[in-house]
């Protein structure tokens, strides 16, 4: 199979949408993606996976922190923004969990130290020890086949 085909299958599972924010010597960084998943209950565990090009990875391999952003329906600007679709300048407002940066307005956000890092091929996975969490009440932004979706009321 080639790359493509491969990224058409990946796209065929539904998926939230996160923005992984960290901190590093008190500038903020974020970008958009959809690889995250639980993997703990106890101890509370998850799990992020960052490509080898992004920006983000030796901030988050340096500040030993991040946080997972689970974006709610009406924050697809802030998905596009993250994933630098937006290019031209946008005001972005950010709280505090547990002292570190998250989105204001999220479903979730998750709060984490950064437990074990993994090289996997051109990715690296980060294994975050939760250390807060913030819900709302608000829907998820929904991402399939490469396209924002909203989940239909049954």
């Amino acid at each position: 199979m080639d790359d493509r085909q491969f990224r058409t299958a990946m796209g065929k599972f539904a998926t939230g949408v996160t923005v992984i924010t960290t901190e590093l010597d008190g500038d903020i960084h974020g970008m958009t993606a959809n690889a995250f998943m639980s993997v703990s209950l106890d101890p509370k565990l998850v799990v992020i996976s960052i490509g080898e090009r992004a920006k983000i990875l030796n901030k988050i391999k340096e500040s030993k922190i991040f946080t997972v952003n689970i974006l709610a329906e009406d924050q697809q600007e802030l998905s596009m923004i993250f994933a630098g679709q937006i290019k031209e300048p946008r005001e972005v407002v950010f709280d505090r969990l547990d002292g570190k940066p998250v989105l204001e307005g999220a479903c979730a956000q998750v709060a984490c130290e950064v437990s074990v890092v993994h090289v996997e091929g051109d990715h690296t996975l980060f294994i975050g020890k939760v250390t807060d969490i913030h819900l709302e009440e608000k829907e998820p932004l929904v991402f399939f086949n490469g396209k924002y979706r909203e989940l239909a009321k049954v």
